[in-house]
């Protein structure tokens, strides 16, 4: 995830492949559009300090999530400040591969920790599991009629459990190096983050979707995450820690923004 942020007041720039099912606006949100070089800006103002603007999956589509009193002009002159960096990252988007949408049948490609499985659907009596068969076959065992969703649920929560199994390991070895402990780390499905810490719970949230991907893709979110426990911003500290405790970091950034993202009902 790449951001850049400016002081009075910061700006936080992001683009990733990953945190909300949906979004409720409350009541004291509004939002506009405005279209500025070109590009369709939709604007959110709402109770925030900072401005937040950001280039959505799957199609380029930018936010900027601004405090009440910033004006359009503000928006506009901050928007063409980032007018290069917001294409780059559309034309990214625009040419990363994406998975079709799930069917849960024999012979659908899935993947785990980067390696890609052909689906086996097995309908039996019993409970509901999932287990790698050799190199390339992932067996999902279903009682007779399960529907699609509830294919994918199963799926999903055994992902969980995989991802939860390496988590552990990971962090039992990074908060040492780091010497800095989260209150909790949890995992779920995200579609613009592949992880955040919220700085004053000392709370991590990984993306589910890591389970697909290369072990080193995950390791380099979590140590991002709790470099985040020593520095808030994405500055030069914060470049200077990831590079100490994980020199092939970026690396790994570009390995995971290459590749394919998953399949989601992209609404926002």
């Amino acid at each position: 995830m790449l951001q850049t942020s400016w002081n009075s007041p910061k700006i936080s720039v992001n683009t990733s492949e990953g945190d909300q099912l949906g979004r409720i606006i409350d009541a004291s949100e509004t939002e506009s559009l405005l279209v500025i070089s070109g590009l369709n800006i939709q604007v959110v103002r709402k109770n925030i300090k900072n401005l937040h603007l950001a280039v959505l999956p799957p199609d380029g589509k930018v936010r900027f999530a601004v405090p009440h009193h910033v004006t359009d002009e503000r928006v506009r002159l901050a928007v063409i400040s980032k007018l290069a960096w917001i294409r780059r990252q559309q034309n990214a988007f625009n040419q990363q591969e994406r998975q079709t949408e799930r069917e849960m049948v024999d012979g659908e490609s899935h993947y785990l920790w980067g390696r890609q499985y052909r689906l086996e659907v097995i309908e039996q009596v019993g409970k509901h599991r999932v287990e790698t068969k050799g190199k390339n076959k992932l067996r999902l065992y279903v009682q007779p009629d399960t529907s699609t969703d509830n294919r994918l649920l199963v799926l999903n929560q055994w992902y969980r459990e995989q991802l939860k199994v390496r988590v552990s390991e990971l962090l039992d070895h990074w908060s040492l190096v780091i010497k800095r402990q989260p209150t909790a780390c949890g995992i779920r499905k995200m579609k613009t983050k592949w992880g955040s810490c919220n700085i004053e719970a000392k709370r991590i949230w990984l993306n589910l979707e890591l389970v697909k991907k290369p072990p080193e893709c995950l390791e380099y979110i979590l140590v991002h995450e709790l470099v985040h426990l020593l520095e808030r911003h994405h500055n030069d500290q914060f470049r200077k820690h990831m590079d100490t405790f994980l020199p092939k970091w970026r690396e790994h950034q570009s390995l995971l923004n290459k590749l394919p993202l998953a399949y989601e009902d992209w609404q926002y």
